[in-house]
């Protein structure tokens, strides 16, 4: 398995081997020892999600407050979509960028995003299937959202009509509101969790 950081720190890219023959395929979607070698802790699961989604669907862009947050590992065992980071970690160098990553069945790639970056998808085919491993459970008292079609973001969705969100994601606000209201990440104290998950002074 090859593991790749992304153009935004803290957001990495995981390459598999795929092993085929007669009977069909096998590859390893997520191996601890691969993932503390690249990032220097080993990943705290407290919660895995599911979800499975038509072609269209958008979900996101969603993060936790940190600390804790939620860091997730995302991987698509069936269908394909493309799946998007967004920095929203105010005092980032990259603070509002993106990075599209397309993740599917046959190429097995995943995605590990720290705590602090916001994450959406685009299901590409119906019965899309995103797999989900979270640090930390679901609490919906610290759980954001900010709008997939901010101007200010400027996500490139691809051309998929209609897209499909829910009520909540469709009303999220606005990056500016956030901004305004204090309620994204803060870059300095995610770079203290950070140090505080891989035992750091």
């Amino acid at each position: 398995m090859k593991a790749t950081e992304l153009s935004i720190a803290g957001a990495w890219e995981f390459v598999p081997r795929q092993f085929a023959d007669e009977r069909g395929s096998f590859h390893v979607w997520y191996d601890a020892a691969v993932f503390s070698a690249a990032l220097g802790f080993e990943l705290t699961v407290a919660q895995t999600n599911h979800s499975i989604s038509r072609r269209g669907v958008i979900r996101g862009i969603h993060w936790a407050d940190v600390p804790p947050g939620q860091g997730k590992y995302v991987y698509c065992p069936s269908g394909s979509l493309l799946d998007v980071v967004v920095d929203l970690r105010v005092g980032s160098p990259t603070f509002g960028a993106h990075e599209f990553v397309r993740l599917d069945a046959a190429e097995g790639r995943a995605l590990y995003l720290a705590e602090g970056l916001g994450h959406g998808f685009v299901a590409l085919e119906d019965d899309t299937v995103l797999s989900y491993l979270c640090s930390t459970g679901y609490n919906p008292a610290r759980e954001r959202i900010v709008n997939v079609f901010d101007e200010d973001l400027a996500l490139p969705w691809p051309a998929i009509e209609p897209p499909i969100l829910s009520e909540r994601d469709s009303a999220g606000p606005r990056l500016a509101e956030l901004r305004t209201a204090g309620l994204l990440p803060d870059y300095a104290d995610c770079l203290a969790h950070y140090r505080a998950v891989r035992g750091e002074a």
